[in-house]
């Protein structure tokens, strides 16, 4: 057990007080900021990251199960097969006045995954890939307004559906994100309508057929997304000339190779993936139908750093393992197995829980009025056992059923203590931040 004080006065938080005076908001990513999780207390850095290991700065070793780089490492952190490929490209030259035969390689791989698609574009971030996709639909129909459910990133098309209306994302997945800095013009131009609600799209749409440029869906994030909803958008896109686009930047690879929406048989027009495609690396993609894609051509679209070696050729090397391994029935047997870990869990120790999500973005919550103090006592609690835990898991190939036998006892452990503490003693700690609102409000 690692005692809470030692906890506190480690490197990790002593580091994360000082990049607050030097990076607004402390990190790049709201994501990993240490008020998500424990502050005060979560590791914040780390010295090394190794299968599903991670070593804070001081070199203690945590199991992480947790968001696995914001599951981005689907293969386990440092992969020796993505990167020896890796390695291999920087000894031949990361960049040059010519083009890697990668990104050809590459395009032709994710074409053979999705032959309903026949044209390629790559971006480094998902935020960046999904704002492409827009473009490109936009330049396609010659319209400005985007209908979108989901999460779709930081950028000015996305925020821009809280200038007309501050609420406007509340029903989406990241509420409270605040659209300071994006052009009062734009206020109009993203509309959110409701998950699985077919209905209120029609009635959303409704006069306004002509200026629909794009219909943006995350085919799948906390469940699947029922075949019928997607026929009916795959349907209404048609019917009104716009482009449907899926975000796959987090389901893609989740649940089988390329994006989730292999499963269903009802294809959009542009499909777009980041995150676990690279195994870490920075890389994303636009796939789409040449019809839509050759758009990309009346528009400018272009930079430097998407012609780079190191993204395709991670990419295409986690790509190959991924299927030599089999590692999607791997991380849902693992995600399955977790599930039941809660479940089994807080049906012995008396504590209400609900669990959710694909078991491959698995998550689960306390049903308490003191749901937030619960989860950060369980995050410091597994701490001090030396997980990396959260309300949140996405397994990878590197966890292994040995990894998974000290999990459970971990987590037996807490949930026991959990269920034995008294209201006013759950926590003494500053208690995470329960979403983005908190810390994004001015």
């Amino acid at each position: 057990m690692i005692d809470i004080d030692t906890l506190k006065n480690s490197k990790g938080p002593k580091l994360y007080n000082k990049a607050k005076a030097l990076i607004p908001g402390g990190t790049q990513l709201l994501s990993k900021r240490p008020e998500m999780f424990a502050p005060d207390v979560w590791p914040s850095y780390y010295s090394k990251a190794k299968g599903c290991r991670v070593w804070d700065l001081d070199g203690r070793e945590f199991i992480d199960m947790s968001i696995m780089a914001v599951g981005a490492c689907i293969l386990g952190y440092a992969d020796e097969d993505v990167d020896g490929a890796v390695i291999e490209s920087i000894h031949k030259g990361v960049n040059s006045s010519l083009n890697c035969p990668e990104e050809v390689e590459l395009a032709e791989a994710l074409i053979d995954l999705h032959p309903w698609f026949d044209m390629v574009r790559y971006a480094r971030g998902g935020g960046e890939a999904i704002s492409i996709a827009v473009r490109i639909a936009r330049a396609k129909t010659k319209r400005d307004t985007v209908l979108f459910s989901g999460y779709h990133g930081w950028t000015d098309w996305y925020l821009a559906a809280n200038l007309a209306d501050e609420s406007g994302l509340d029903g989406q997945l990241m509420p409270g994100l605040k659209p300071n800095g994006v052009p009062r013009g734009l206020a109009g131009t993203a509309i959110p309508f409701h998950f699985n609600d077919i209905d209120s799209l029609r009635e959303t749409i409704r006069g306004k057929e002509s200026e629909i440029a794009a219909i943006i869906i995350e085919p799948a994030r906390g469940e699947d997304a029922p075949s019928e909803y997607l026929q009916a958008l795959r349907e209404i896109a048609s019917e009104i000339g716009a482009v449907l686009i899926y975000d796959e930047i987090t389901s893609g690879y989740r649940m089988c190779a390329g994006g989730i929406h292999r499963r269903y048989g009802i294809y959009p027009d542009i499909a777009v993936f980041a995150k676990s495609m690279a195994n870490g690396y920075a890389m994303s993609a636009i796939l789409g139908t040449e019809d839509v894609m050759q758009s990309a051509q009346s528009t400018f679209i272009s930079s430097t750093n998407w012609t780079d070696r190191i993204g395709p050729t991670a990419a295409l090397a986690t790509l190959k393992k991924y299927q030599e391994t089999q590692t999607d029935k791997y991380i849902i047997s693992i995600g399955n197995k977790t599930q039941q870990i809660w479940q089994d869990a807080a049906s012995k120790t008396g504590l209400q829980i609900d669990v959710s999500g694909l078991p491959t973005l698995s998550a689960f919550g306390f049903k308490s009025d003191q749901s937030m103090d619960l989860n950060t006592r369980f995050v410091v609690e597994m701490l001090q056992r030396g997980f990396l835990g959260f309300r949140q898991f996405k397994p990878s190939l590197a966890h292994s059923d040995g990894e998974l036998g000290k999990y459970k006892d971990a987590v037996d452990e807490v949930f026991l203590l959990l269920s034995k503490l008294p209201n006013d003693e759950i926590i003494s700690s500053p208690v995470a931040h329960t979403g983005f609102h908190r810390l994004t409000k001015e």
